[in-house]
């Protein structure tokens, strides 16, 4: 399953931050954007679940994050 999720940042750096996502084996790809969201990441999980864990316990758990949204991609 692949998926979109845009974050939100508190106080960090962008660069400190996008490494440290980079670094998480489900992240394939990661931007920083201008607007407002602060970053994009690229996500793989196998299911619907593993997606939801995921963001729940290493984007959201982060005290940097202040808020996501995930976007399911339905097909390419």
């Amino acid at each position: 399953m692949q998926a979109f999720v845009l974050v939100s940042l508190n106080e960090c750096k962008e660069g400190k931050c996008i490494e440290e996502f980079k670094s998480l084996k489900e992240v394939k790809n990661a931007y920083v954007l201008f607007g407002e969201w602060d970053m994009l990441l690229e996500i793989k999980s196998d299911s619907a679940e593993d997606l939801g864990t995921f963001v729940m316990e290493k984007i959201r758990s982060k005290p940097e994050v202040k808020l996501t949204s995930s976007l399911i991609v339905a097909g390419k």
